[in-house]
């Protein structure tokens, strides 16, 4: 398989380390789809990438809640959209080669998901931070959210 996925970077960093590390994870999973492999190895692979994306949405979804998020129910199906292509890929999957299921996650995390943090994410963040810097607790959070200076 010849399949290049886009490098997790600086550049698509959110500021919020927990986060940040969720999407790392999620281009590393991806990344599993990269050279030889077999029909089991693949499915297993996307079955993994499945879940994980499950519990990122819910967890990044629990914190825009908790800080007031303003257009979360949007951002909400947004994720749904998401999770309905990986699973569609997860039911097809049995019937493609091997390149085509690469071929369907490259476009999703390339894609969709990399455009995904560099809009809708980035638009959550100083919600994100705003709350932690007005909450009471925000001295106990500063170690999970790496506040900017001009955030």
């Amino acid at each position: 398989m010849d399949f290049e996925l886009a490098e997790w970077s600086s550049k698509i960093e959110v500021g919020l380390p927990t986060i940040d590390a969720q999407h790392q994870q999620l281009f590393d999973l991806a990344a599993t789809f990269r050279g030889d492999g077999d029909q089991i190895r693949v499915l297993k692979s996307l079955a993994m990438l499945t879940e994980y994306v499950k519990v990122h949405f819910r967890e990044e979804e629990e914190m825009m809640a908790a800080c007031h998020y303003p257009r979360l129910a949007a951002h909400r199906l947004l994720h749904g959209e998401f999770r309905r292509m990986l699973f569609d890929l997860l039911e097809n999957a049995k019937r493609m080669t091997l390149d085509e299921i690469a071929d369907e996650v490259k476009y999703l995390i390339n894609g969709w998901f990399y455009n995904h943090i560099l809009v809708a994410d980035f638009d959550y963040v100083p919600s994100v931070k705003a709350a932690a810097i007005s909450s009471p607790h925000a001295a106990d959070r500063q170690d999970a959210i790496r506040l900017s200076a001009d955030g």
